[in-house]
């Protein structure tokens, strides 16, 4: 059994800086690529970064470029998401997933396992 859980988010004012931190179990965490979603109240889920298994790619919505950092720890089987210069517009609740696919990872249906997703928060 396959389990993602997130934590590190909460309440910020905008220009703050949060970190998301994601702990996977049930799954041999270090050949799997991760990612990072989002999703704001009457909005779709949304693409925010990913990771490749090794961490030797990254890739970036365009709305995290130059704020948002994804990383990984596979001997601790983590996945971070750093965010600094938060906007109010990045309000939403934050999930981590895990996929076998090795391309097109902004695409949230190559991810099959998700986490319970955590709230973030940014006032103005």
């Amino acid at each position: 059994q396959v389990q993602l859980v997130e934590s590190g988010g909460g309440l910020v004012q905008a220009g703050g800086s949060l970190r998301l931190s994601c702990a996977a179990s049930g799954r041999t965490f270090s050949s799997y690529a991760m990612g990072w979603f989002r999703q704001a109240p009457g909005k779709e889920r949304e693409f925010v970064a990913a990771i490749t298994w090794s961490g030797g790619n990254t890739y970036y919505a365009d709305s995290a470029k130059g704020r948002f950092t994804i990383s990984r720890d596979n001997a601790k089987n983590t996945v971070d998401l750093q965010m600094n210069s938060l906007k109010p517009e990045d309000t939403a609740v934050y999930y981590c997933a895990t996929t076998g696919s090795v391309r097109r990872l902004w695409e949230k249906g190559r991810y099959d396992y998700w986490g319970q997703g955590t709230q973030v928060t940014v006032s103005s």
